[in-house]
């Protein structure tokens, strides 16, 4: 009897293509950090240039977020009809679409369509990119495969940080998207070449000639194929996306989503309102853009250390700790009474490190938690609302700073989410599929 081509993968060294795939999604992630971020690099000229007041400069950051939660919870379960490949492929192309279309705006409205499109591709691809880098890792590398691809995120923004420093000097903000809409294009031979369609996936979704499919992906992988695949469990059979939603899984669903939502309020205020405080603190655009890569270089540094501490320790607990940590670095951005550049940087460094270090243990969580059927689908799901209730925290910053309130207030009343986050994380019970739970050694 053939062996299960899911136990070839999980149980076997990892092949150069499987490095490849997952190498390739960390790429993807940063094109997200970058590209999330882009307005953000170019908000002060934005707001120089159209004289755009805060609370409307707030609610133009939030655009690409709302389609990123749009994106996600629509395009997450397609990822889990059509496959990964098609998902990743078709989410390019828009993003890269929606970037360049920025370059030729005039206005706030149709900056804000073009920057909701842009989110939408996002959104899809952040499903099937979790999903992905789950299912291309054996076992043994699976916790450190999800936490690379989510630091992905923040090594994007700073490569993006440093380019966009030296766009920005020439005064034109356009630049940043111009850039960002090249390299975005540039991944799509990438995936179309080195990214095939994981085992995981297909044998989940058994697609119309599947043991073909199946055995092309393990020979892509560098594995021997298998004569016949075996019968799909009687869960299987009866899987459906909607399952997320059904005993079994709704408790942990909302409670993950819950804990996402309220964690990447905190995140996104650190990442959007970074260059702006800055500046208004005195100091210049292309400065401002330089801490707000310190705090993505944090947020690199800490994803990097808790994905090499989750492949030995407890992944709930390590995640609540991160999650505490973030509310209290994000306060004292604003409420430490820092203006020097040095002191900015650091509080941002430290604020990253955490925030993203949090933002690794719920992504790893996420593709650990959710069947192979429902991965994306849960991903999306979790992603999409916590980014769609994450849209007002640029837009509730951006009014509380027009009331009045200083920023030590708004750091903290923002840095709230990441405590309400490790709050609601405490109350899961997680049932990871595969042969591993969370936090055994690997």
């Amino acid at each position: 009897m053939s062996k299960d081509p899911r136990a070839i993968v999980d149980e076997a060294p990892m092949s150069p293509i499987q490095i490849a795939a997952v190498a390739i999604t960390v790429g993807l992630n940063a094109l997200d950090g970058f590209d999330v971020l882009s307005i953000s690099f170019a908000s002060p000229g934005i707001a120089t240039e159209w004289g755009v007041d805060r609370a409307a400069l707030g609610v133009v950051l939030s655009m690409e977020l709302i389609g990123m939660a749009l994106g996600s919870v629509f395009l997450g379960g397609v990822t889990d009809r059509i496959g990964r490949r098609r998902m990743i492929l078709g989410c390019l192309a828009v993003m890269a679409f929606g970037m360049i279309m920025v370059t030729t705006v005039h206005g706030v409205a149709m900056l804000s369509i073009w920057r909701v499109l842009t989110g939408v591709g996002i959104g899809g691809m952040l499903a099937a990119i979790n999903a992905a880098a789950a299912e291309f890792a054996n076992v043994r590398r699976r916790n450190l495969a999800l936490a690379i691809m989510v630091i992905g995120y923040p090594v994007g923004a700073v490569a993006g940080g440093l380019v966009s420093a030296l766009l920005l000097k020439g005064g034109d903000w356009r630049a940043v998207f111009e850039f960002g809409a090249i390299v975005t294009a540039c991944f799509i031979p990438l995936v179309w070449f080195f990214v095939p369609e994981p085992v995981q996936f297909l044998m989940a979704r058994r697609p119309a000639g599947a043991l073909g499919k199946v055995n092309h992906s393990l020979a892509r992988m560098g594995h021997a194929p298998v004569d016949a695949l075996p019968p799909p469990a009687p869960e299987e059979e009866k899987a459906s996306i909607a399952d997320i939603l059904r005993p079994g899984l709704i408790g942990m669903t909302l409670l993950l989503t819950l804990a996402y939502s309220a964690h990447v309020v905190s995140f996104y205020f650190i990442l959007k309102w970074t260059p702006k405080i800055v500046v208004d603190l005195g100091h210049a655009p292309a400065e401002a853009a330089r801490v707000l890569v310190w705090a993505n270089l944090g947020g690199a540094i800490g994803g990097a250390i808790f994905g090499l501490l989750a492949q030995r320790f407890a992944l709930k607990p390590m995640t609540i700790i991160v999650l505490v940590m973030s509310s209290v670095t994000v306060a004292l951005f604003g409420a430490a009474g820092a203006h020097t550049l040095g002191d900015l940087s650091a509080l941002a460094f430290a604020s990253g490190l955490f925030t993203n270090s949090a933002i690794v243990g719920l992504y790893t969580i996420f593709a650990r938690a959710f069947p192979t059927h429902v991965r994306a689908t849960g991903t999306g799901f979790a992603i999409g609302a916590g980014r769609g209730g994450a849209a007002l925290s640029p837009i509730l910053a951006g009014y509380l700073f027009k009331a009045g309130l200083p920023l030590a207030g708004v750091s903290i009343a923002l840095g709230f989410g990441s405590l309400v986050g490790a709050l609601a994380l405490s109350g899961v019970k997680l049932r990871f599929d595969g042969t591993k739970s969370a936090g055994s050694s690997s």
